[in-house]
């Protein structure tokens, strides 16, 4: 509930929403249809993997727009507290590399969720409930470690990430 009330809270003071929000709240909306629908046992251990592979498909859909989500997310994220701030933070596009720098991080992203969900879905068919329960959420979030870890270090290694770095 925290997560929405924020999201509306935003959409009520900023009166737009930002790409954080519209995640959050899509994220919470498709849990409680996957929680509604109800299932198995094994479905109902891997909704929240289908949740973040469904993240990853979004980011993968986004490739084709004229800026990906990974862009809108960073935006929401560094220059959510006024209008002159996005502003900003749009005209990095400008910046020759940043672009490639915004989609190389979409496609590993995307693929990364997509394949985080395969790896999950896997284990949670292979594996007993109750190793799954007890080491599921440290595998997954293992992996967003990883690719945290990855996107920190891939940016720091791009000079043209420098200026997406002092728009903070």
């Amino acid at each position: 509930m925290p997560p929405l009330l924020w999201s509306f809270y935003e959409l009520i003071k900023i009166r737009r929403l930002d790409a954080i929000s519209v995640v959050v709240v899509g994220s919470i909306l498709a849990t409680l249809g996957a929680t509604a629908i109800g299932g198995s046992p094994r479905l109902i251990q891997i909704r929240d993997a289908l949740v973040t592979g469904a993240v990853g498909l979004m980011f993968l859909g986004s490739l084709p727009l004229k800026k990906p989500m990974i862009f809108y997310l960073a935006r929401a994220t560094m220059a959510r507290n006024t209008i002159e701030g996005a502003e900003s933070y749009d005209k990095l596009w400008d910046i020759p590399g940043v672009p490639d720098v915004f989609c190389t991080l979409t496609w590993v992203w995307g693929l990364g969720l997509v394949l985080q969900t395969a790896t999950m879905c896997a284990l949670a068919w292979f594996w007993p409930i109750g190793r799954y329960l007890l080491f599921g959420p440290i595998i997954g979030y293992g992996i967003f470690a990883l690719f945290m870890a990855w996107s920190l270090a891939y940016i720091a290694k791009r000079p043209q990430a420098h200026a997406i770095i002092a728009q903070r």
